[in-house]
């Protein structure tokens, strides 16, 4: 019998390296892409950086242009060298107050609609499918045509009312019967409180025609013919409301797994929910008083935000507080436009671009989960 041969063994093969030599010959460590966490945020706030260029940009359009074409040089004259011109007085006294207003409105229903959406968990909520812009349209329709209110800080505390009160019946009705609370239940909750408020509110327009006349403009969302005053008697409202909903954003990622385990990791989901609509209303009761109701603002630009960055709601309400400007900024530019010399108000716009894309969410297979 012969012997077996020497067992060779098998070359090892040297991982690669992961060091390039320096110099003087020391290894240094080669650099890694950034991944993970800091690869998404820088990635959040370059979206982020884009999104106040483009809010800049409407801000400055909304100054120039306009139903009547005004030179740079007397837009410029109407800052530097105001001496109470008709040109320079539409610049200071008109386009001015319209853009701080769309500033204001455009980031509280953004925010209003973002809120909605975290704390039921249901995408395709916002002020207006849960009817919130029509109970503060009820009311302030009936302060104008029993109470025979008028101005914006007359019938801003009904406006307020009557958001909480579309809130509250909007949960009970959902909460009514069997089974739990689902968000398929609130939003056919809200679409029919919604109808409702809506019949109601144009009733009393038809047996109230000068009431009629004074909701005209405000009834279909419109920034025209509001000045400083408006967006005085709103802004702390709007402010407050805005400082609530940043309050709870941490809470809405914890409520966003369930109830059950967001107990469990010491959620408080009453007060959650609690400070949740208290913002909403503060919100939504001081855009729909000042502007009308406005609608998809809330459920347009929570979604835009949700896909850039993720489901993080602090990082969707800073999309969302410039998101919302810039959608209604430029429906109110485009609506200067579209019919020059006139004016197509910038809540219709909004409800152009706003219908296509609530079909399109509802067809979605996902659009039902938060």
């Amino acid at each position: 019998m012969s012997r077996p041969g020497p067992q060779v063994a098998p070359p090892v093969t040297s991982p690669a390296p992961t060091t390039a030599a320096a110099g003087d010959g020391s290894p240094q460590p080669r650099p890694r892409p950034a991944t993970g966490l800091a690869a998404t945020n820088a990635r959040r706030f370059l979206w982020l950086a884009w999104a106040v260029a483009a809010l800049g940009v409407c801000c400055l359009l909304s100054i120039v242009v306009g139903t009547r074409n005004l030179s740079l040089g007397t837009i410029w004259d109407a800052f530097a060298h105001y001496t109470g011109t008709a040109d320079q007085s539409i610049v200071r006294d008109l386009r001015v107050p319209r853009t701080l207003l769309a500033l204001l409105v455009g980031g509280a229903l953004g925010i209003a609609g973002a809120v909605i959406q975290g704390v039921t968990r249901n995408p395709l909520a916002d002020t207006q499918v849960l009817a919130i812009n029509a109970g503060a349209g009820l009311f302030v329709a009936v302060a104008i045509a029993l109470f025979g209110l008028s101005g914006i800080t007359a019938y801003v505390w009904f406006a307020f009312a009557g958001a909480a009160a579309a809130m509250v019946l909007v949960y009970a009705l959902a909460a009514v019967g069997r089974g739990a609370l689902t968000p398929v239940r609130l939003l056919l909750a809200g679409v029919a409180l919604g109808a409702v408020l809506d019949g109601a509110s144009a009733g009393i327009r038809l047996l109230r025609p000068r009431a009629f006349d004074s909701l005209r403009f405000w009834d279909v969302g419109a920034l025209t013919g509001r000045g400083f005053d408006v967006i005085s008697a709103v802004a702390p409202f709007i402010v407050a409301g805005l400082a609530l909903a940043l309050f709870v954003a941490r809470s809405l990622n914890t409520v966003a797994l369930g109830e059950d385990l967001a107990r469990s990791l010491g959620a408080n989901i009453a007060r959650t929910r609690a400070a949740a609509v208290l913002s909403v209303t503060l919100l939504a009761g001081a855009a729909t008083a000042a502007v009308g109701p406005i609608g998809f603002v809330g459920l347009m630009v929570p979604h835009v935000a949700r896909w850039i960055v993720g489901p993080d709601q602090r990082w969707i309400f800073a999309f969302t507080l410039v998101g919302g400007p810039v959608l209604l900024l430029a429906a109110d530019i485009t609506g200067r436009l579209v019919l020059r010399p006139g004016e197509l108000q910038a809540g219709i716009v909004t409800a152009f671009v706003g219908a296509p894309v609530l079909i399109w969410l509802v067809r979605r297979r996902n659009a039902s989960a938060l």
